[in-house]
Order: structure tokens, then sequence, then C-alpha cells
């Protein structure tokens, strides 16, 4: 079996860097944010620095994600009241966007 995945390794067909790229992109795809996709790429056992490494790819746009995010769920239109933003804020979070890039967002966004 070792002999089998060393051989894969030496092709290039079994790659954590291949794979932690890939699955990168396929969840920021589907709206999701670099808290969370670290913490599922942690799960999955890839290398600390191999995250660091991916997740700061500076071509990976995550306010463009945050946004699409928030648009699909929510709309463009500003939060009604302070209410609404805080369930927007939680459906963010939860999504994987750290606060920093939420806040961010919403100011600079609609100027709250």
């Amino acid at each position: 079996m070792d002999q089998v995945l060393d051989r894969l390794v030496r092709q290039r067909l079994l790659s954590d860097e291949r794979f932690a790229g890939q699955y990168l992109s396929s969840r920021q795809r589907r709206g999701y944010g670099p808290v969370r996709i670290r913490a599922e790429l942690r799960e999955r056992g890839v290398d600390e620095g191999l995250i660091e490494t991916c997740l700061g790819d500076p071509e990976v746009a995550w306010l463009t994600s945050l946004r699409q995010a928030h648009d699909k769920k929510f709309g463009a239109q500003p939060p009604a009241d302070l209410k609404e933003k805080a369930r927007r804020v939680r459906f963010l979070e939860y999504r994987g966007f750290s606060g920093e890039q939420i806040r961010g967002f919403f100011r600079d966004t609609f100027n709250l």
C-alpha cells in the first residue's frame, strides 16, 4: 500500500497542495470564507503551513466572495435596522468570514 501511495506522490497524482487548492476554490465559489475553509482543511489533515499559503494567495478575492454570499441571500439593499444587520452579520460569520472583513464590507458598501 505504501508503495502505491509513494508512486502516486512521485507522479504528482496525489498531492496535498493540489487538494488544498481545489478545495479552497470549490468552497470559495460556494460562498464560504477563509475562517471556515481553514477549519475544514485542518479537519482533513492538511498541513498548517500549506493552509496559510493557500489562504494567503493574493488571487483569492475574499471581499468578492463575501459580497456574493451576502447579495445572494439578502440582495444588494442595506439592512433596514440593527436587528437586520445583526442577522446578516451572523450569517456571514457562519459562512466563515472574519469580523474585520464583515465590518469593512458594511462600512464600504452601506456606510454602516
